[in-house]
């Protein structure tokens, strides 16, 4: 009796973990989409920049983007745990590496935009002063940048090698991790694309994680295994 509820646990709480990254990974991808949609746009060479750098609606879209990125890596986590007894291991273990350098390196400049600008903005708005929100442009591309573009380049290889090891692993179906690399190689491009298109890049950072989400639900340590060959 004492080894059946070994056994059980055993098998039921990795089954657990990689479930709660993969929950993880599917809330983090509604999360990237929510980011563009609450954003609000403007011009922002003007007292209209400032008056979204100090809405709440401007806070709240950069604080889901920095908790998307956090989200993400959870479900590396669950995809490494799926991964490590494939031929796939090695690439799955480049990858939560390199995905949680390239975060880590990431989420410093969302906090500089998040709540630099926002405090820039109200006083802007203050001071009535479009001068100061010319000022975003220096946080912008000062020295956060030379941490957030390698951040960023960092995850997006992260995203490209995890669909090479779902392809190669035999774990899981091999095109599930393809929309998840499409989205985040596309990351720095789509912050130049306008609104909408940037609302379209949530939806396939969206549906990338969903899917990948789901297969490795679908696929937690205590199904068959199976094979995707």
């Amino acid at each position: 009796m004492v080894r059946c509820v070994a056994g059980v646990d055993s098998i039921t709480m990795p089954s657990v973990r990689v479930r709660v990254g993969a929950a993880a990974l599917a809330v983090g991808g509604v999360v990237f989409v929510l980011y563009p949609v609450i954003r609000p746009y403007s011009d922002e060479t003007s007292l209209q920049g400032a008056e979204a750098f100090a809405s709440s609606a401007w806070i709240v879209a950069h604080v889901l983007a920095m908790l998307g990125f956090v989200l993400v890596t959870l479900g590396l986590l669950a995809l490494y745990a799926i991964l490590k007894d494939s031929s796939a291991e090695p690439l799955a273990f480049v990858v939560l590496i390199t995905g949680w350098v390239g975060v880590g390196l990431t989420l410093p400049y969302y906090g500089a935009e998040a709540f630099g600008l926002h405090v820039l903005g109200q006083e802007a708005l203050r001071q009535h002063s479009t001068a100061l929100v010319g000022l975003a442009n220096d946080v912008r591309y000062g020295p956060g940048a030379f941490l957030f573009i390698p951040g960023l380049l960092l995850f997006g290889v992260a995203a490209i090698m995890a669909a090479a090891a779902v392809w190669r692993s035999g774990k899981l179906p091999k095109w599930s991790g393809s929309l998840f690399a499409l989205a985040f190689a596309l990351y720095i491009p789509q912050f130049f694309g306008s609104p909408i298109i940037r609302v379209g890049h949530g939806l396939l950072v969206t549906a990338g994680c969903l899917w990948l989400a789901i297969v490795i639900w679908n696929r937690s340590p205590s199904t068959v295994d199976r094979g995707y060959r």
